[in-house]
């Protein structure tokens, strides 16, 4: 799972047992040697999805680690992308991977929870990083997207289809997740992140309450499962505007 660059057992330790700030902060300079960065097959489906219901003047790439989402923002922005992040050290790392040409790049340090922006962008988006928010925060946290956004905006993020109950996948991330909360409840500060917490219906329950129009896209990519539901979708989220009605699916099917 890790590439010889990647971090030892004892660096990935003293991670766990750190904040999630200070944790990142530590993990950042070998942090794209990890299997926690979001594979290149999953940024180029998104990238070629966006291309279709954009072009967008301005992006945001909400808690954007080392960069990996600037180079979809960058296929489909035309003015400006910002990356925002809570850890110094994964934005100086993104800050030395900027590739030139393109619209310009900022990168900000800032919680998610507390974005220090205005309703400046017309799309937003995230990968890999909503592990991080217990379910109880998901609320706040929409709410400061749809706050950043221009009506009209867009908030879009990949969803992968949960493991089957049963399957290796399962009792893996069940494994993973039952000693993150047994290593928080025993150890401080507490170092949040949850792979099963994040459930489809819920993120889509809180989206609609936060003001935005639903809308699943399946990745045809990655294929679809035994009972024909697709593997991956990119959740696409707008921020209602004038003419705009209620939050609705494309899709009828969820997980």
């Amino acid at each position: 799972m890790f590439t010889p660059q990647g971090p030892t057992f004892r660096e990935l330790a003293v991670q766990a047992l750190s904040s999630v700030e200070h944790g990142y902060d530590l993990l950042a300079p070998k942090f794209d040697h990890t299997p926690f960065r979001t594979p290149d097959p999953v940024l180029h489906s998104v990238a070629r999805a966006l291309e279709r219901i954009g072009p967008f003047d301005s992006g945001l790439d909400l808690c954007c680690g080392t960069g990996a989402g600037i180079d979809v923002l960058g296929t489909v922005c035309r003015e400006r992308i910002t990356g925002v992040d809570i850890s110094a050290g994964m934005l100086a790392v993104a800050r030395e991977q900027t590739r030139p040409g393109g619209p310009p790049v900022a990168w900000v340090r800032g919680d998610a929870r507390a974005l220090p922006f205005g309703p400046a962008f017309d799309l937003v988006v995230s990968f890999g990083a909503f592990g991080h928010f217990l379910p109880g925060e998901l609320p706040g946290l929409f709410a400061q997207v749809h706050s950043v956004l221009r009506p009209g905006g867009r908030f879009a993020f990949p969803v992968v289809a949960p493991a089957r109950p049963g399957s290796p996948g399962y009792w893996a991330l069940l494994a993973f997740d039952t000693a993150m909360r047994v290593r928080n409840a025993v150890w401080r500060p507490p170092f949040v992140m949850y792979y099963r917490a994040f459930r489809l219906s819920d993120v889509r329950r809180e989206l609609i309450r936060a003001g935005f129009i639903v809308d699943l896209r399946t990745l045809p990519e990655f294929g679809r499962r035994e009972d024909g539901s697709p593997r991956c979708r990119l959740v696409v989220a707008t921020r209602q505007g004038l003419g705009t009605a209620a939050g609705v699916l494309s899709e009828s099917d969820f997980w």
